[in-house]
């Protein structure tokens, strides 16, 4: 009987270790996560009014209930699209939102929510940031079940003059 009693002790004494909710979703052969505070929501992506003069991974605008957002295909960004590979005729986009904009990324299949141990993410190594973007968007790499997940910050990914660009939220 007193075994029993340590081992409720010990739980009780063992702190429970943070959990990290991410919205996981694949670019290219990759899986790729968002923590679930920074999406808004998820659905069939809406038609796409395409802009001139945006860079090529601005798809264009959309009206995302009543709100119009910018729509950016993160595969172009990244430069992980195979050559002559197009999006899929249904996508998925998840609202991201920013302080002072609202963003939609396309994603070619059903983001997944995951729950993990904060614990397990790793910082990532400073060669694979994006040198162009000053604020390191990678917030770490995540191993799962023998799944890399790149942990991705989304309102750092963006530079401030491309923010400028955004529509501002209404």
């Amino acid at each position: 009987m007193a075994d029993t009693d340590n081992a409720t002790n010990d739980k009780k004494n063992t702190k429970q270790e943070p959990l990290i909710q991410l919205i996981v979703f694949r670019l290219g052969d990759e899986d790729y996560g968002i923590r679930i505070e920074q999406v808004k929501e998820v659905t069939l992506t809406p038609e796409i009014a395409r802009m001139p003069k945006t860079p090529d991974f601005v798809k264009g605008i959309a009206n995302l209930r009543g709100d119009i957002i910018t729509i950016i295909d993160l595969e172009e960004r990244f430069q992980l699209r195979s050559a002559g590979a197009e999006m899929p005729a249904v996508s998925y986009t998840m609202a991201i939102e920013g302080k002072e904009y609202t963003i939609g990324i396309v994603v070619r299949e059903v983001p997944q929510p995951l729950s993990i141990p904060a614990s397990i993410i790793e910082k990532a190594p400073e060669f694979i940031q994006d040198i162009n973007i000053h604020d390191k968007y990678i917030e770490g790499i995540a191993k799962v079940n023998g799944r890399i997940i790149v942990v991705l910050d989304m309102l750092k990914l963006l530079t401030p003059a491309e923010i400028m660009q955004l529509p501002a939220k209404s």
